[in-house]
């Protein structure tokens, strides 16, 4: 896709950003003229590798580590950024997620809480943190990565499920409350996105979807940050708490 300059002048903060989703929403923001911090939790060498491409494209990233389930952690990334920005951050992507396997009856509280405090309560530590900024500078725009499983569970994922659907309503009430502020605020959901080595690990699931999606394909991470770049871009100027399906067609099919 030719670059369009959506985002020039810009200063993006994208969590989760070392690989898959995360890593295509950086190097899109970046070639859209923002400047990037990509941000990771242990995926250092992945994320370097993100910046350095981003600067060898004549684009301006850093990497900052933070663990997102300390809302200390989340406030000092904030600050990290604005230090290496001189200032500025327009546009936050709350993207860092893990998506574990435990069917419900067998599930701890713990293992509850590892997924909740990754998916959902980084997200509010995030938002809360980054909008204090905005707040004080203008304004910005904040994009949480959800997921479809938010409104169609899957067997094994209730505590993402419930932490996705979580993060849709967030997004919902954080546009109520930052848009005098000037801050908009939106969730984008995604179905199936490929990976690698996604076909072979769960060739069933694969192959079930791809005879039920409409437009006969998986997703791409791509797919996924154009999203996100159009949500942070002019074009969105008057779209706030809304959850922006990337599905392909999914939840268009009949559940009956």
């Amino acid at each position: 896709m030719t670059p369009l300059n959506l985002l020039d002048g810009q200063t993006a903060l994208v969590t989760g950003a070392g690989g898959g989703i995360g890593r295509a929403i950086a190097l899109r923001f970046a070639e859209e003229g923002a400047a990037v911090a990509v941000h990771c939790r242990t995926a250092v060498d992945a994320a370097g590798e993100v910046a350095a491409r981003i600067r060898e494209s004549g684009g301006e990233a850093v990497v900052l580590r933070a663990d997102l389930t300390d809302e200390d952690a989340c406030h000092r990334l904030v600050r990290e950024v604005t230090d290496w920005s001189g200032g500025r951050l327009t546009a936050l992507v709350n993207n860092a997620a893990v998506q574990p396997v435990r069917p419900l009856p067998g599930m701890t509280a713990a293992e509850w809480r590892a997924v909740v405090d990754t998916d959902l309560t980084s997200v509010f530590a995030c938002t809360q943190a980054a909008a204090a900024h905005m707040r004080a500078h203008g304004g910005g725009n904040i994009t949480h990565i959800a997921s479809i499983e938010a409104a169609r569970p899957a067997p094994g994922h209730a505590h993402y499920s419930a932490a996705k659907a979580a993060v849709v309503m967030h997004a919902r009430a954080a546009a109520l409350e930052y848009g005098p502020d000037g801050i908009r605020v939106n969730a984008v959901s995604p179905g199936l996105i490929d990976r690698e080595g996604l076909a072979e690990a769960w060739p069933d699931g694969v192959h079930r979807w791809l005879a039920a999606v409409p437009t006969g394909r998986l997703g791409r991470p791509e797919d996924v940050a154009d999203a996100c770049v159009f949500l942070a871009s002019p074009l969105a100027s008057w779209i706030t708490g809304h959850d922006l399906t990337v599905d392909g067609g999914i939840s268009a099919r009949p559940a009956w």
